[in-house]
């Protein structure tokens, strides 16, 4: 029961997260937010009111017995002291605002809070392209990106380029000198979208924008009629444009390509790893569609605009981000998770990880719009694209019990009560501490000075119908000698477990470069392949 007892007056109170030990719950209470709310119900306080957030007593915000076990409440700082001494505490902190973290990229270790028992999902592009067409009054006709949401006659109008306005990023000085119904040209000068800004609050009848701005593809607001078109193709409209006789031109919209190459890509926007939270597991694990995801939508919220006044409403809307390729990868756990109803976690995600797709639909490694389209590494794409219905039938998976990461945390020197805070159970111990986890990637760092030499120690389960034998096959990273013992794994039955053990040696050269390379286990009869990455990336990159 809780107990301690203090004066009562209006003081200042903040708000604060109570992570609680539910197993201790007292059977005088029939649930344990009756429990919780006892607790904050039997607080009184002394001291002046300080603050607008002051209240006459504790109060108890909200239970928690999902995710966490416990209760947010608004409490002074005596009153936390006396929950702290409370019976099932484990731990406190106050509410606090957290930022987004997924779409902070591109830049190396620009991933954050990403923890080993976690799925980290990279955002990529989808294979669909919202055109646009121009045409000009010399036949010539270039077809561009736009996502302007309405029907726009821009028939035949006069088409402007003036240097003096074509950083389009005055809305003033477009007013003042582009006359009246032209189409102007926008320069690649600047930021694409404050120059769609200040012309949707000018006077022109559409423009056409050159650019190459990688961020482009994923603007979901486009409030006045133009079509974003190359800089080699908007080399071509301005010459027209200066030197034809009367230049006009006319633009066509709400057309859709389907099935565009190469695809997907990784967006420039989604977070690089390594993670800053625990470099010793390699994330993101995989890719999901991520930009312009036709989502679901508060109907009574603005979803597009034309121009500055007018709104439009709708059930869906376009959306970008790593929060729309997580829902994707949430989705595909919880189609595996009804076919195999006993795979843990670590088993969906290792199903998910080692059959994705590292390859784009031109049969090409995916590209990273992030690295001007060149070769997306592990630590931008994962293991590769999601793929749902070969992770339905994966054939080996990796698993990890909720030990294991206790391991890891041990391995961190967390504290018990730290610990408690994660797990919600006293069942797990500290007995041995280890850094590495049955994972179903690798990454191994280095330092410069010295020859590397990592082990890594892996078991997986197989998780066919039958007997199956595999054998290694391994691309090693350059400048390294990667050995697998043993090379062949044979499976007599389902369910059925092996060990293998991948040894890397590397020698740094005073390169600091990232290096890549995989392992495959392949079974004789082809019929499965579960694939790992490998990474080697040098510890100077990590602690800086």
């Amino acid at each position: 029961m809780f107990t301690h007892l203090v004066s009562s007056t209006a003081v200042e109170r903040s708000t604060y997260i109570v992570h609680v030990d539910k197993s201790v719950m007292p059977k005088a209470f029939t649930s344990h937010h009756h429990w919780y709310s006892s607790m904050v119900d039997t607080l009184t306080q002394s001291g002046p009111t300080t603050s607008d957030v002051s209240h006459s007593k504790p109060s108890l915000v909200y239970s928690y017995d999902n995710v966490v076990h416990g209760f947010c409440a608004l409490l002074s700082q005596a009153e936390l002291k006396a929950v702290k001494n409370t019976l099932g505490f484990v731990s406190a902190y106050s509410d606090r605002q957290l930022k987004l973290r997924g779409n902070t990229g591109p830049g190396f270790l620009s991933l954050f809070d990403s923890i080993p028992w976690s799925v980290t999902v990279a955002a990529g592009s989808i294979d669909r392209f919202f055109t646009g067409t121009l045409s000009l009054g010399n036949g010539f006709t270039v077809t561009g990106w736009t996502l302007f949401p309405a029907s726009a006659l821009v028939e035949k109008l006069p088409l402007y380029y003036n240097k003096t306005v074509a950083s389009c990023d005055s809305t003033q000085l477009l007013s003042e000198q582009v006359p009246f119904s032209n189409i102007i040209i926008c320069e690649n000068t600047g930021s694409f979208f404050s120059q769609l800004e200040a012309i949707s609050r000018s006077n022109v009848a559409a423009a056409v924008f050159i650019s190459d701005d990688p961020l482009l593809s994923i603007d979901e607001q486009f409030p006045w009629p133009g079509v974003v078109i190359s800089p080699n193709d908007g080399q071509a409209v301005i010459q027209y444009a200066k030197t034809g006789d009367e230049p006009w031109a006319s633009m066509k919209f709400k057309k859709t390509i389907l099935g565009t190459k190469p695809a997907p890509a990784v967006e420039y926007y989604s977070s690089r790893g390594p993670s800053r939270t625990y470099t010793r597991i390699l994330k993101p694990d995989l890719m999901a569609p991520g930009s312009l995801v036709l989502a679901a939508w508060p109907p009574n919220l603005i979803a597009s605009k034309i121009g500055s006044s007018i709104p439009l409403l709708s059930d869906y809307t376009l959306l970008s981000g790593t929060s729309m390729a997580c829902p994707h990868i949430a989705g595909v756990a919880a189609l595996l998770k009804a076919s195999h109803p006993n795979w843990s976690a670590a088993a969906i995600r290792s199903a998910m990880m080692t059959t994705a797709n590292p390859f784009d639909n031109s049969n090409h490694p995916i590209q990273d719009k992030g690295r001007n389209n060149t070769f997306a590494s592990p630590l931008a794409v994962g293991s590769g694209q999601i793929d749902p219905n070969p992770a339905l039938d994966p054939g080996l998976v990796y698993d990890l019990t909720p030990q294991d990461y206790v391991n890891v945390l041990c391995y961190m020197n967390y504290t018990k009560n730290q610990i408690l805070t994660v797990t919600r159970s006293k069942l797990y111990h500290c007995s041995n501490p280890s850094p590495d986890l049955n994972y179903p990637s690798f990454i191994m760092l280095y330092s410069n000075e010295s020859t590397a030499v990592q082990t890594f120690q892996r078991t997986l389960t197989n998780v066919g119908d039958d007997a199956a034998t595999y054998n290694a096959e391994v691309v090693a990273p350059a400048g390294s000698k990667v050995t697998v013992s043993p090379n062949m794994l044979v499976f007599s039955k389902k369910f059925e477990k092996k060990s293998y053990t991948l040894n890397i040696e590397y020698k740094a050269e005073g390169n600091e470069t990232n290096t890549y390379g995989s392992i495959v286990w392949v079974e004789d009869n082809r019929k499965h392949r579960v694939r790992s990455p490998i990474v080697l990336s040098p510890e100077v990159m990590i602690t800086r």
